[in-house]
């Protein structure tokens, strides 16, 4: 994954699912961080993960854009929580071993 900022992280883990506009981005990261989220912070943030090709923008109309993650930042997303995971646990306790099968593919 690109150099991304644990904002512009939590900005894709906002949209994966359903496509959101702005506004419901800026409401997720506002109950997440527990504080509100500058718009001076937000959209130029969604301007370069879009840049990046992370997140689709689509315009709505003048005023309103959706955004989307892309599968390019899924996988990227996907890879680095298996990273992240796997760096934490060592499959001691069944919960553990659970997990490493889940993120290897297995069943």
């Amino acid at each position: 994954m690109q150099k991304l900022t644990e904002f512009q992280k939590n900005i894709l883990n906002v949209l994966v699912g359903e496509p959101k506009y702005g506004v419901e981005v800026k409401k997720a990261l506002e109950e997440y961080y527990g504080e509100e989220i500058n718009h001076g912070r937000l959209y130029p943030n969604l301007d370069k993960l879009a840049d990046r090709g992370y997140v689709d923008k689509l315009s709505l109309d003048d005023r309103k854009n959706e955004y989307a993650v892309t599968d390019e930042a899924r996988a990227e997303i996907r890879d680095e929580i298996a990273w992240r995971v796997e760096s934490y646990i060592d499959g001691s306790d069944d919960r553990e071993k659970e997990l490493l099968k889940a993120i290897n593919g297995e069943k």
